[in-house]
């Protein structure tokens, strides 16, 4: 694993979207914008069952899961960007540390963001 440099560890951000285009729009924005090294886009096709408390009430919708992989240093820029480009009031930004993994692919996502 490689050694770890704490303004740039990896980190995963979860993100769900109501439609896929604009799911693929915000994948496509912050990688291209480099904010996210990779982005998976699950459920585009069959999209994945949410169910939640929403204003006192229970919600069931179909939603797009972005699952992001990017580092801490660039959270900040990139829960903006999220916000910028979402449809929902409040989208889920919900930020889970990468404690270990491939220490070729780590060094690949560090240096593909930023």
């Amino acid at each position: 694993m490689p050694h770890p440099d704490h303004k740039r560890d990896a980190c995963i951000v979860l993100v769900t979207c109501s439609q896929a285009k604009e799911a693929e729009a915000i994948a496509e924005a912050i990688v291209t914008e480099r904010l996210a090294a990779c982005v998976n886009v699950v459920g585009a096709q069959s999209p994945v069952q949410s169910f939640y408390i929403w204003e006192e009430k229970l919600q069931k919708d179909s939603e797009i899961l972005l699952i992001i992989k990017t580092v801490n240093a660039q959270l900040n820029a990139l829960e903006a960007r999220i916000l910028a480009l979402h449809s929902y009031t409040t989208p889920e930004f919900i930020v889970l540390p990468i404690r270990g993994g491939s220490a070729d692919y780590l060094s690949w996502l560090a240096n593909s963001v930023g």
